[in-house]
């Protein structure tokens, strides 16, 4: 999937930014949210590749890494999202179709987690789903 380690860390450190959008799209990340990220990500997105960091550990943990540093900054998620859909145009073949159902269900999940979907992150979503379907 990845041509190098270089650009799969970039995936997912830009998967951060994009589920640390969705999360802080109604400009609150609650703490549920974060633990259905970090289970997300040793349910499913540790399987995904064989791809480590610097540190020789699986490349996923780059997506809890990003969001917690993030989520640190307190800024609000509208650029991380520009951030990532900029990473999709550059390397869009780098997302099969498999990894753009994953990305979504990780999403959604994400949104779901708190008193279900609310209005800010459905359309997150709505606008993730747009940019798979360019």
């Amino acid at each position: 999937m990845f041509n190098s380690e270089k650009i799969g860390n970039e995936f997912y450190q830009n998967l951060g930014k994009l589920f640390y959008a969705v999360a802080m799209a109604d400009h609150n990340v609650r703490p549920i949210e974060v633990k259905r990220l970090r289970k997300y990500v040793r349910q499913h997105w540790l399987d995904v590749d064989d791809i480590e960091d610097e540190f020789h550990t699986d490349a996923a943990y780059q997506i809890e890494i990003v969001f917690d540093w993030l989520d640190g900054e307190e800024k609000e998620g509208e650029e991380y999202f520009e951030e990532f859909k900029e990473f999709y145009m550059d390397h869009h073949e780098k997302f099969p179709e498999t990894i753009k159902e994953l990305i979504v269900e990780t999403a959604e999940s994400i949104a779901a987690s708190f008193a279900g979907k609310n209005r800010s992150e459905m359309l997150a979503i709505f606008k993730l789903k747009q940019l798979f379907n360019h």
